[in-house]
């Protein structure tokens, strides 16, 4: 550190490239997910039509690059929709039909070439990929999970998988992005591409990443590493992901793909205060969205392991095509369900005024001055006809997201949810503005409803049945609450959002301890071993070492072992590491060698070293007896850990959990007065407890 400038430089280097990864990390992240957004705006557009003078515009883009100065979304002179490219009028059947068939044809093109590009180059880059990435934090390894073909197919699969008009969102996606780009960054800086423990610290930053650029919510991403995804996580990586997702947040403001001033795509300016009484519809709302979280695990688990033990599964490809074709299908007819979810969340999140003329707004108001107060209003028929295609679409959105979300394309949960709970919230606060208009006079609404003015916000009670039915999907809680609050800017409304969240939480867990991501973990039968469950039995770590009494263990020797020997045990088992004794008579640990630096070592010598032989010994001590007769060993002592995690056999199996889970391990060594008696894996730790709650524990599967 003293000696030169150059040892100050590479001291210096070493203890800042944390902060240096999470920056290129964060750097990365928000320039892809600027351009995943914005590709998705595009292709999502070009379903309803395209922009003749330049076919790279979305609709938006095409219609401000044209003389007028006001954006009128139904009336733009440069945008063409298909049936006026093919010279139909802008209504009639024909229109219809000619806009019906492209919209089905495109939508079916995106699709299926998102499910040929996951099944061709990439399988891991299906799904969410929270759960995996979640057993990953947890120490669990899913090689090429998060390698560079993974990063790029899951980028172009999500761009067309969104665009395509399936029930299903982006966001989960960006965290499996954000998490590639960190895995990827990470063997820049070798402390942390050798290190798997050191790793997780940047992929635990990247997960808070993946949920800042998703939502632009930089706080909310840090609280849900630390709530949901991370296992360990530490001050530092606290810090570390704070400063990666203000990172990321900066370049997509920068970037703007929302092309607004903020940073995020439902942005809403309510002004009215909540009043004390609509606590009540609140808790209904929370109440509701624990049952429909409920209902949809339940329905979403059953559909996904009927596809595991039926033929379904071996037609990937055909399926992704039968649901995207029925969603296009069924979803053209109805315009709420015909535009892009975030669309319709942000229009559901919205307050009427006078420049709005959707049916949702129809109300027999007279609107004198733009300034004044909003008055309360009778709901027009545009209003009833809104809701109930509004209730068609909640049925809609609800049965198709539990036939997508586990199908061979990138798919989230997150904007799915989130429009579920935004239509029943809708609705709900519809109903309550309506009894604030025709019964004024109740002590309930005496106060602030007798003016005049409108007192109720129906979009107010969208925004909280979203954070509801998405609390009673995946059970979370504090970062949810942040997330919306950052999502919307109603930093006023966190009470409501609170009241609806918890309640979501306590009604989702007397259904069903479990959220969306942990039934996945458990489906798929990754080893994770749940953080929030307490292990409250008495047994020690003899009750579930390996190899039980009288069985046989897999060790070396440090010193009299040839390399015939060693060979022929890795071709004979199948196991990740080996321990090293003293010799097979004492026992005594001296350490443990992986199984893959075993393999490598070897190879390395046989090339490197002249003479090696079958009959070689293999020494794992840092010296060999002077002189030496005979071929040529291998000294190995460099790839042995001298000093593996290990436990004695009468520790409790609380405590051997509880290091499980809060050091990542993958297995622990057992020892008696330091003889070795066995070893403990995660998996064995697994079926214990699968075994302590009376399930069986071969129902457990590591595929």
């Amino acid at each position: 550190r003293g000696r030169s400038m150059i040892d100050w430089l590479k001291s210096n280097h070493d203890a800042g490239s944390g902060w240096l990864c999470v920056f290129l990390v964060g750097l990365f992240a928000g320039a892809v997910a600027g351009t995943i957004d914005i590709g998705t705006r595009w292709m999502t557009d070009l379903r309803f039509g395209i922009c003749p003078e330049a076919f790279w515009f979305n609709r938006e883009q095409c219609c401000w690059s044209s003389n007028e100065t006001l954006y009128d979304h139904d009336n733009c002179s440069n945008w063409y929709t298909w049936a006026e490219l093919f010279g139909f009028l802008h209504s009639g059947v024909g229109s219809y039909i000619i806009a019906y068939f492209f919209y089905v044809a495109w939508s079916l093109l995106f699709a299926t070439l998102a499910a040929s590009l996951v099944m061709m180059f990439a399988p891991y880059a299906c799904g969410s990929g929270i759960p995996e990435i979640k057993t990953i934090l947890s120490g669990f390894i899913i090689r090429g999970y998060l390698g560079k073909w993974t990063l790029l197919i899951k980028s172009l699969g999500m761009i067309l998988a969104v665009s395509a008009g399936l029930s299903l969102g982006k966001e989960g996606p960006l965290v499996h992005v954000a998490c590639c780009i960190g895995n990827v960054l990470a063997y820049l800086f070798p402390k942390y591409g050798r290190n798997e423990a050191k790793k997780r610290e940047i992929l635990s930053a990247s997960a808070a990443v993946g949920v800042s650029v998703a939502f632009g919510s930089p706080i909310g991403g840090v609280l849900f590493s630390l709530e949901e995804a991370s296992y360990y996580f530490p001050l530092k990586t606290l810090w570390r992901s704070f400063f990666a997702a203000l990172v990321a947040a900066f370049v997509l403001q920068s970037i703007n793909p929302f092309g607004n001033e903020h940073s995020v795509l439902f942005y809403v300016e309510y002004n009215k205060p909540w009043i004390f009484i609509e606590l009540l519809p609140f808790l209904l709302l929370g109440v509701i969205g624990g049952i429909i979280g409920t209902l949809f695990i339940k329905a979403n688990i059953w559909w996904c392991k009927f596809r595991k033990s039926s033929r379904l599964g071996q037609y990937p490809r055909l399926e992704v095509a039968v649901v995207t074709l029925v969603t296009a299908f069924l979803a053209f007819p109805n315009p709420y369900t015909k535009i892009d979810t975030s669309t319709l969340i942000y229009m559901l999140f919205s307050q009427c005024g006078a420049a709005n003329n959707d049916d949702l707004c129809d109300y027999q108001r007279n609107y004198t001055n733009v300034n004044s107060a909003i008055e309360n209003a009778a709901a027009g028929p545009g209003v009833v006809r809104a809701i109930w295609l509004l209730s068609l679409a909640l049925i809609f959105k609800y049965v198709m997201t539990v036939f997508t979300f586990g199908i061979k394309v990138p798919c989230g949960l997150f904007i799915p949810s989130l429009a579920m709970g935004a239509i029943i919230g809708r609705i709900v606060g519809v109903g309550m503005e309506q009894l604030a208009y025709n019964y004024p006079e109740w002590p309930v609404f005496a106060g602030e409803c007798s003016t005049g003015d409108n007192c109720i916000t129906p979009g107010l009670y969208a925004m909280v049945g979203a954070a509801a039915v998405l609390g009673g999907v995946t059970r979370m809680t504090i970062s949810l609450v942040v997330i919306m609050f950052e999502l919307t800017g109603g930093v006023r409304y966190i009470v409501p959002l609170m009241t609806a969240v918890m309640a979501s939480k306590w009604v989702g867990d007397a259904f069903g301890r479990m959220g969306i991501y942990d039934a996945h973990i458990l489906l798929n039968g990754y080893p994770f071993l749940d953080p929030k469950d307490e292990f409250t039995h008495t047994t020690l770590a003899q009750d579930v070492m390996q190899p039980r009494k009288n069985g046989s263990l897999y060790v070396l020797t440090q010193d009299s072992l040839s390399l015939g020997d060693v060979e022929q045990l890795l071709t004979e088992t199948q196991h990740n590491g080996f321990p090293v004794v003293v010799s097979h008579q004492s026992q005594y640990l001296v350490g443990l060698v992986a199984r893959r630096d075993l393999i490598v070592a070897i190879s390395s010598a046989k090339k490197a070293i002249e003479g090696i032989c079958p009959e070689s010994l293999v020494m794992f001590t840092p010296s060999v007896p002077s002189p030496w007769m005979g071929p040529p060993p291998l000294r190995l002592h460099r790839i042995l850990d001298l000093a593996p995690p290990t436990i004695t056999d009468q520790t409790p199996m609380e405590t051997v959990v509880d290091m499980f889970r809060k050091l990542g391990l993958r297995q622990t060594l057992v020892t008696h007065n330091g003889r070795l008696l066995g070893l403990i894996t995660k998996k064995d730790v697994l079926r214990h407890i699968k075994v302590m709650a009376n399930e069986d524990p071969d129902s457990v599967l590591f595929n």
